[in-house]
């Protein structure tokens, strides 16, 4: 299965932009070593703003563009469906939920079969959660120190969309998240324009 493996860190100063979530990824960005430091042309920009995307989610070109035309074919606004799609996937609420520091973790937290989707196990990071989903920590998984530190322990903004249960090392999507509730800095209608052209 093919992923994202470059060095996280350069990515990020690369895009000018904390995409890998971890507080130290900016700490050597200077000034010049940004693609948003150069003069961009509309498509440069366009282009930039769909590159910080897809490391947000750590998604490759190729499924990144099934996402935008599933977005493109849905009833809704192409840019709000299409981080709705992204933001929904298994491997993200891994990590939106508590469960991992990282949505690399996250991604192979689900690819090792760590977790339960409505009682039954999932190991496909992309799958897609629908409202009401319940995600729970293995019954083998709560041994490990590690997972189960993560999910007392993180300290991240709570979200509205997002129930936890820390107990019984459960969370729920209550709901899907509205735009202004994403933790992320995207200015979607750009990735919108570059792929409408």
């Amino acid at each position: 299965m093919a992923k994202m493996m470059g060095p996280r860190f350069k990515t990020a100063r690369r895009l000018g932009l904390n995409v890998v979530g971890h507080p130290k990824a900016m700490d050597k960005a200077k000034r010049g070593t940004s693609r948003a430091d150069r003069k961009l042309s509309e498509y440069g920009i366009q282009l930039l703003e769909k590159q910080r995307l897809r490391n947000y989610y750590n998604v490759l070109e190729k499924q990144f563009v099934r996402y935008v035309d599933a977005a493109m074919k849905s009833n809704e606004a192409t840019g709000p469906a299409l981080l709705n799609l992204l933001e929904l996937r298994l491997d993200n609420m891994v990590y939106r939920m508590g469960f991992a520091t990282s949505i690399r973790q996250a991604r192979q937290m689900v690819n090792h079969g760590h977790f339960l989707v409505n009682g039954s196990k999932i190991d496909i990071p992309s799958y897609g959660l629908d409202v009401g989903d319940v995600i729970e920590l293995r019954e083998k998984s709560r041994k490990t120190e590690m997972f189960i530190d993560n999910f007392s322990n993180l300290q991240a903004s709570p979200l509205e969309y997002i129930s936890k249960d820390v107990e019984n090392y459960k969370a729920t999507l209550l709901r899907e998240p509205q735009r202004e509730e994403l933790p992320i800095e995207i200015n979607e209608q750009l990735i919108v324009e570059y792929y409408s052209k």
